[in-house]
Formats: structure tokens, sequence, C-alpha cells
């Protein structure tokens, strides 16, 4: 049997998944603002809110990253590779529109 690896967010997953969950559900709600031809500008506050809320995830996944994968990576001698993959993420996080 091959066990999962752990990873930075392992310890919250429950909580994660939870949270995305709700997200989702955000997102099922524009839908159906949508459908119901609602105001453009409570649209958008509605993604808004979604983004924020996504943004947050991201950073709770970087810091597990940081605290936990970087630090297995640095014992293991691979501290540069993890430090470049992990700023690559992050400018991938802060591109938009």
């Amino acid at each position: 049997m091959t066990s999962q690896p752990v990873r930075g967010y392992t310890a919250s997953k429950d909580q994660l998944q939870a949270r995305l969950r709700r997200i989702e559900g955000q997102v099922r709600g524009i839908e159906r603002m949508v459908d119901e031809d609602r105001y453009c500008i409570d649209v958008l506050t509605q993604i808004s809110a979604i983004q924020a809320a996504l943004d947050k995830v991201a950073l709770g996944l970087l810091d597990g990253h940081a605290r936990h994968c970087m630090q297995e990576g640095s014992a293991e001698g691979r501290a540069e590779e993890m430090a470049t993959e992990m700023m690559a993420a992050v400018g991938r996080l802060m591109k938009r529109g």
C-alpha cells in the first residue's frame, strides 16, 4: 500500500475543502445572478468577493508550502529549487487582467 504524501496543507485539509465548497457556492450564486439579469455592479461585487476568497486560500497554501514543503526540500538539499518554484507560483498568482 502506498502512503499519501504529506503536504503543507494536509493538517488543515478539511478546512481548505470547506472553504473551496463555499467558493464553489458563491460561483453558482453568480451564475444565478446572471440568469436573473441582476445589476452588473452587484455581479462584479460578488466576483470580487470570490477573488478575495481564492486569494486567501492561495495565501494559506503558500504559507503551508513555505513552512512544510520548503523546509523538507531544504533538508534534502533542494532549497534553491524550492524557492524558485514558489516564487514562480507567486508570480502567477499576482498576474491578473
